[in-house]
């Protein structure tokens, strides 16, 4: 089994590498808002903050890697790159899931980077769905302590399961697992999508089952959907696959459910974010954190110094959205009229 979870790991940094796995029409819902420019900022550039705090640890930007790979060889240079970059630029850090470690032991390395990464906001990650299927919160802890992580998240990815050959679609009864997990576990745990959003009863329950924070992960960014039609051999799946390629809650629309909904709750957004502008609107629309994968993973794939210089280009947009729309910091990010909605124009 560990060689088959080890393959897959290896199939899915490939077809995100080498595929269009994007949403062929459904987009993040970020372009229906825009910030309201000023021409006069009365504001040096020099003196925008970006710094934030997150579990007790600060963050130089609001900025975290979103959770990619892991059990793979090339995985482990990737997440040792990702490491790196976000030590030095001091930002946040995801994992991929890590089942395949917790079943094959020989694996974990591939996961472990503090090895470079000393100080950063690290998150340990599992699939939800495993707690329906043995996993229980010693094996949550486990992966916790693998890593040496400072929150654990776990992913939700009902569809993805459904429209992957033997994937795990037993779902009933979790939010009780959940409950018993963030109960039990020492750190923080965060519920994650991977990629088609957070509804308002999702995020209710989740906060019902005592979660720390919700990462949103919306669509309009990486359709794993997408991503497993280009895994399966079989016509059906192959077939069942495409048609959930444009499945979900755009990242935007989802933020904005789950922020009401959950007025005190932290709250993280990924899907689809490609630039620092992006960056921006998501702290502006509810946001405490966001979470990027796509770019971080292309850049990972040649060296930590491409990383590195990602960072520095979405830190580097985002202030300087901060500074065109009058925000000092991130909290007047959120000021009342500093983000517009744009209707769009029916003809």
């Amino acid at each position: 089994m560990s060689s088959q979870h080890s393959q897959r790991k290896a199939d899915h940094i490939r077809i995100n590498l080498e595929e269009d796995v994007s949403f062929p029409n459904l987009t993040t819902g970020f372009e229906y808002f825009r910030f309201v420019h000023q021409a006069l900022p009365e504001l040096d550039l020099a003196a925008v903050q970006t710094e934030v705090s997150v579990f007790g640890k600060r963050l130089q930007a609001p900025l975290l890697i979103s959770s990619m790979t892991g059990g793979a060889a090339e995985a482990e240079r990737i997440n040792l790159r990702l490491a790196e970059a976000a030590q030095a630029a001091g930002v946040a850090m995801g994992v991929g899931s890590q089942r395949v470690a917790l079943e094959s032991p020989e694996q974990a390395r591939s996961f472990q980077v503090r090895r470079v990464a000393p100080d950063i906001l690290l998150f340990a990650n599992l699939g939800a769905v495993q707690l329906n299927e043995g996993y229980t919160a010693v094996d949550c802890l486990r992966a916790v302590e693998m890593i040496e992580a400072d929150a654990l998240i776990l992913h939700l990815n009902p569809l993805q399961e459904a429209v992957q050959m033997g994937g795990d679609v037993h779902w009933a009864g979790l939010a009780s697992k959940i409950e018993s997990v963030c109960r039990a576990l020492p750190v923080p745990v965060i519920a994650k999508e991977v990629g088609w959003g957070i509804s308002s009863q999702t995020a209710q329950l989740l906060a019902d089952a005592g979660v720390a924070a919700i990462d949103v992960a919306g669509s309009g960014g990486t359709s794993w959907s997408q991503v497993e039609y280009h895994r399966n051999d079989d016509p059906l799946m192959r077939r069942l696959a495409r048609t959930f390629a444009d499945w979900g809650i755009p990242t935007a629309e989802s933020l904005l459910l789950v922020r009401e909904t959950l007025p005190g709750m932290l709250l993280f957004a990924s899907g689809g974010l490609r630039t620092g502008v992006d960056v921006a609107k998501s702290i502006a629309l509810g946001a405490d954190l966001a979470g990027m994968a796509a770019p971080f993973l292309h850049a990972a794939a040649d060296s930590a110094e491409k990383v590195a210089a990602e960072i520095t280009a979405v830190v580097t947009e985002l202030r300087v959205a901060m500074f065109a729309s009058g925000a000092r910091d991130l909290q007047a990010l959120r000021d009342p009229g500093r983000l517009t909605e744009i209707t769009p124009v029916v003809h």
